[in-house]
């Protein structure tokens, strides 16, 4: 929940369409910078100067049913302030898929029907 002060402000800067967009989907106003869009359609803000500590970069996901598993795991990194960099800047990141890796992100699949279950006796 954000101060009458903050939201005001933030109304002035997004525009009244992104400020229903933001209610809607996050429940709290966000101004900030756009840092880029994963393959996935997700895109990455972030605000470093009149936000709270740690609470300075978002997503908004394309699909509106969202879940966190739905980020890729660089950019993962990056919302978690694990690196300082995003994904399209992180040399270390950019060098691409390593031989041990998945080649596809899967997502978290938990309490859902594709869940994996054991097999029972």
């Amino acid at each position: 929940m954000s101060t009458i002060m903050r939201t005001l402000r933030n109304l002035r800067k997004i525009g009244i369409k992104e400020y229903a967009h933001q209610m809607q989907y996050i429940g709290d106003t966000k101004a900030g910078t756009y840092i880029a869009t994963d393959k996935y359609g997700n895109k990455y803000y972030e605000n470093l100067e009149q936000e709270l500590p740690l609470r300075t970069r978002w997503v908004d996901y394309k699909q509106k049913e969202y879940d966190p598993a739905q980020i890729e795991p660089g950019w993962h990194a990056w919302m978690s302030y694990l690196v300082d960099k995003p994904p399209t800047e992180d040399a270390v990141l950019k060098t691409g898929q390593r031989s041990w890796e998945i080649p596809e992100h899967r997502p978290n699949f938990t309490a859902s029907r594709a869940a994996f279950k054991t097999y029972s006796t």
